[in-house]
């Protein structure tokens, strides 16, 4: 006997229509145009300063260094090319005038960016640590999710993990500001008005030292953070740090 054409048809579950996208708004108008400026501007500074090296390849510890000193760091003759340097040609005058001027826009950028975030509680809020987070239970944590590229989602993707808050205040609160005291550690005019920066540092091949150990940690940050936009979404992050506007990922689902 045939079965009725409705009892021969697959039931189909009552599925829900997709959620609509969640849109916030999470970078603040200061934090946009600070991070694209700073952009700008660490890129025109590591460029310009690599022609400044390529001058003396050689880095020291100490008051001197010169030729027949001994260096902690030989880079062999002028061991960065062209297109990595600003000038592509060998000028260490221009170099220099790129590298100061960009300096004050740095310090500039930083000042203005600590005493905005400080007024609308950005630092407190958003960069600094939690007692549980500072946890090495948590920290290990949040390697092991990275590393395993489970990245952050809903609620969780807005907020500053971990790993972000204390490479962004290293970045922030330590590696800029040593660059900024280095650089005038090496300037003669500011070594004659202030001869006690100098002794912090140890001298001007140290200071010099230093100078080039902290700018070899913002590129490798700088890397880092790129690799990790990468990988989480580039259009998303991207379209947040321009507009503001970021769209939420949706909630993971356990299995």
């Amino acid at each position: 006997m045939d079965q009725p054409a409705a009892m021969n048809e697959p039931i189909e579950a009552d599925v829900p229509p997709p959620a609509p996208p969640r849109i916030v708004y999470r970078h603040r108008l200061p934090t946009r145009i600070w991070h694209w400026v700073n952009a700008l501007t660490v890129f025109v500074m590591l460029m310009s300063g690599l022609m400044i090296l390529n001058a003396h390849p050689r880095l020291y510890w100490g008051q001197y260094g010169a030729n027949f000193d001994h260096a902690w760091l030989e880079l062999g003759s002028r061991p960065f090319p062209g297109w990595a340097t600003i000038p592509s040609t060998y000028n260490l005058a221009a170099a220099r005038r790129w590298h100061l001027a960009f300096a004050w826009v740095l310090v500039a950028g930083l000042v203005l960016f600590l005493l905005v975030s400080l007024w609308n509680r950005h630092v407190q809020r958003d960069l600094t640590p939690t007692g549980e987070e500072v946890k090495p239970k948590h920290i290990w944590n949040d390697i092991r999710q990275h590393a395993r590229l489970r990245f952050p989602t809903g609620d969780a993707a807005l907020r500053y993990n971990i790993l972000q808050k204390l490479s962004y205040a290293a970045v922030i609160f330590v590696l800029l500001p040593l660059m900024l005291l280095t650089g005038l550690a090496m300037s003669p005019a500011i070594d004659a008005a202030w001869p006690w920066l100098l002794d912090i540092f140890g001298g001007r091949q140290s200071a010099r030292s230093i100078h080039f150990i902290c700018a070899a940690a913002i590129l490798a940050f700088i890397l880092v953070h790129l690799v990790m936009v990468a990988l989480a979404g580039p259009i998303n992050e991207i379209v947040s740090m321009i507009t503001g506007r970021f769209r939420v990922p949706p909630e993971r689902t356990e299995e």
